[in-house]
């Protein structure tokens, strides 16, 4: 019996239930602080908790070598050339005893505070990549009451890779919770989304970020670099190809960028601070291979008279000063590399048909430079259910080979996709409605996207109603007869249902139907009346 009731305690154990009592157990608390506090005490123990979990499995991967070799690991000398270094097995981050989560599990209650502010002291001063990534007083300066804290740790400490490896990104992923738990006052324009597993998957199945120079200007908390580099390790992939470039606005975000890429390794650049893409760019001159990006969709209030004759937008026209969407445009073509270069972004729909913006617009697709527009289901997101789209650029389409295939010339040509009838596949367990695209669906889009750049396509050909078209610039029906619109439902195909209905036939088969039930509706009436009748009563006609 004891057996059963351990069981059901354990299924019910997953990420968000972990979470919800986390988000109860601050908003109860005294000291807890503002949203943005919260947060971050949050994230830096879940941090605490992943840095210190992969110091266990890459102290367990590194005994169980050394044994295998013959050697003792309890040796103090086998200790001092192996366990006693800066890092070690994987990438594994050395931890100084007070740093690790079993000191700090089993710390009581009322020293938890100082023992956290510790810790991140203790990793700073060991750990030249996470310089800068802690702040100061974290939990000593909030001084949450020692049992509420107690309560806290234990709740983290059952979040764990080895639970929960179906997240590609825990960190983020507990990021995305609070964010949307917390954030009360955290408003779409400010830019604070999660990008989704499956999306980031489209993205680089189609860009095949793989090898070289990978930019994101507005990485948030990483979580595009950290999925991107998983998929690179499933392909059997070398991340350490892979060199990341990165800029965040928001300090607390930067930070935990900085923690969740150093905890998987991965070699990153995201500038010495946190600050403004637009009004300071840390990486102004870098042009990258790869582009990634999810911007803050419809941002205002991103402009100031220094961007004016800004060199970002000098070859098109200022963006409008209302919406940054196409300075993000602009933004991302001016680091993409000029020969090779490939960006897969998001932006919302709206961008695709903006009457203030078709002169931008029309120099985009006059130069070449967009190769696919993707406009994705709705619900994708947890925080927002709108619809997106998925924009391609493109700085080479004339051919030749890539990434091991033959690409057929494509300039003066652009695919568009209309996915948003791929809205059957929703997640469970979601406290609002949200979709995803399955494995199935990602392959689907990626050799529609493949095979039209191959060799040999017949582009003017190439569509599917309802689905894709290739569309080029100058024929009849093309892009420039259309004003320049990056719209997919002005070019893909609709299937008009209602025109190869037989009328007649259909009205005729309704009439039968009809005069069926008026002539059972009259029997029914004269049994009704008949029995009446005969018990008495007599009824109108």
């Amino acid at each position: 019996m004891a057996r059963k009731q351990k069981d059901k305690k354990e299924e019910v154990i997953n990420l968000d239930a972990i979470l919800f009592k986390c988000r109860d157990i601050l908003r109860q608390a005294k000291n807890s602080g503002s949203f943005f506090e919260k947060r971050d005490m949050m994230l830096t123990l879940v941090f605490l908790r992943f840095i210190g979990e992969k110091y266990e499995d890459g102290v367990a991967h590194l005994r169980a070598q050394l044994i295998e070799q013959g050697l003792n690991p309890d040796d103090d000398n086998i200790i001092s050339a192996f366990f006693d270094d800066a890092t070690f097995t994987d990438g594994t981050y050395y931890l100084p005893p007070e740093a690790r989560w079993n000191t700090i599990i089993n710390t009581p209650a009322p020293g938890l505070n100082v023992a956290l502010d510790t810790a991140l002291r203790s990793i700073a001063a060991t750990t030249p990549d996470l310089k800068g990534c802690f702040v100061e007083g974290t939990f000593t300066q909030r001084n949450l009451d020692g049992n509420d804290m107690k309560k806290l740790v234990d709740e983290i400490n059952k979040i764990s890779h080895k639970r929960f490896g179906e997240e590609k990104d825990l960190i983020g992923r507990v990021y995305e919770y609070f964010l949307k738990e917390f954030a009360v006052n955290a408003t779409k324009e400010e830019g604070e989304f999660y990008t989704p597993h499956d999306i980031v998957q489209l993205i680089a199945s189609m860009i095949e970020p793989f090898d070289g120079t990978i930019y994101d200007p507005c990485c948030g908390s990483g979580g595009m670099f950290i999925q991107s580099a998983e998929l690179v390790k499933s392909k059997q992939g070398d991340i350490s190809k892979i060199n990341v470039y990165g800029q965040e606005k928001e300090a607390a975000t930067y930070r935990l960028a900085k923690m969740n890429l150093a905890l998987r390794g991965i070699s990153h650049n995201l500038g010495p601070e946190s600050d403004n893409t637009f009004t300071n760019d840390l990486h102004k001159g870098l042009y990258f291979d790869y582009i990634m990006a999810n911007p803050p969709f419809n941002l205002k209030g991103w402009y100031n008279d220094n961007l004016k004759n800004d060199s970002r937008w000098s070859d098109y026209d200022t963006p409008p000063i209302g919406n940054a969407n196409y300075a993000w445009i602009l933004h991302i073509l001016s680091h993409l590399n000029q020969q090779h270069g490939v960006a897969g972004f998001l932006l919302a729909n709206g961008t695709l048909g903006d009457a203030d913006t078709i002169n931008i617009r029309r120099k985009l697709i006059e130069n070449d430079k967009v190769e696919a527009i993707i406009v994705l289901p709705r619900e994708l997101f947890i925080t927002t259910d709108i619809s997106v789209t998925l924009w391609i650029l493109n700085q080479n389409k004339k051919g030749g080979m890539w990434h091991g295939r033959k690409q057929r010339n494509r300039e003066g040509e652009i695919l568009f996709m209309d996915l948003r009838q791929w809205t059957e596949n929703p997640v469970k367990g979601e406290q609002k409605k949200k979709i995803e695209l399955k494995e199935d669906q990602i392959k689907r889009a990626t050799e529609i996207y493949f095979k039209w750049q191959a060799e040999g396509t017949d582009g003017d050909k190439y569509a599917e109603p309802e689905l894709y078209r290739s569309v080029k610039i100058n024929e009849a029906d093309g892009i420039e007869a259309n004003n320049f619109s990056l719209v997919p439902s002005r070019y893909i195909e609709f299937v008009d249902r209602d025109s190869n209905i037989d009328y007649d036939k259909v009205l005729t088969e309704t009439a039968s139907v009809v005069s069926d039930l008026l002539k059972r509706q009259k029997e029914n009436d004269d049994i009704l009346r008949n029995a009446l009748k005969e018990l008495g009563y007599e009824c109108e006609k």
